[in-house]
């Protein structure tokens, strides 16, 4: 599968910076997945599961309270309320 560079941010700094194959979350209109290749657009994110999807196939899950997503032709960003996103309590 094609991969695409997605960057993480919180107000406290980095959460992630890495290419991955696909970025998984709860957008305003409901489910999404981001492939390579998407269509570019903005939305805000609703509360639930975020599961990125690395290169290797390996997957990091975490919890969203809210955020933006913008997914452009160079790259997908999403800012993200808690900096501790994909941590174990």
């Amino acid at each position: 599968m094609k991969n695409y560079h997605l960057t993480i941010l919180s107000p406290d700094g980095e959460v992630f910076n890495d290419d991955v194959i696909c970025l998984t979350l709860r957008g305003a209109e409901g489910d999404l997945a981001v492939f390579a290749g998407h269509v570019p657009f903005v939305t805000t994110v609703k509360p639930g599961k975020c599961v990125v999807t690395l290169t290797n196939e390996d997957e990091l899950e975490g919890q969203l309270d809210s955020g933006i997503l913008n997914v452009g032709k160079d790259g997908v960003n999403l800012l993200v309320g808690d900096k501790n996103l994909f941590k174990k309590d």
